[in-house]
């Protein structure tokens, strides 16, 4: 998903990716005193646009019949959602009736 471009120096170094998309994005990397690398800022601009790319490709590939389901699933828990199940009881009654 990323090609690295340029490499980050040694205390507050930075790196230019492209994503996916072809975007060029300037990530700041936050090392300690000891060169560690310990944090990596992302300007919020850049972040908010590698969101969106990303919500919008999760999407992309499922088939419209899927969303369907889940679209009805998510209309019929919030008519009932005292009907709902934990995921641990779910699997625990799948299991059962394997």
């Amino acid at each position: 998903m990323f090609m690295f471009v340029k490499d980050r120096s040694h205390y507050f170094g930075q790196k230019m990716i492209l994503t996916n998309k072809a975007k060029l994005m300037k990530l700041q990397y936050i090392s300690d005193s000891q060169g560690v690398t310990i944090g990596v800022y992302i300007p919020i601009t850049e972040w908010n646009a590698l969101n969106a790319d990303i919500e919008h490709e999760e999407t992309d590939n499922v088939l419209q019949w899927h969303k369907d389901i889940v679209s009805d699933r998510l209309v019929s828990f919030k008519k009932n959602p005292e009907e709902a199940i934990d995921f641990d009881t779910a699997m625990d009654e799948i299991e059962k009736s394997l």
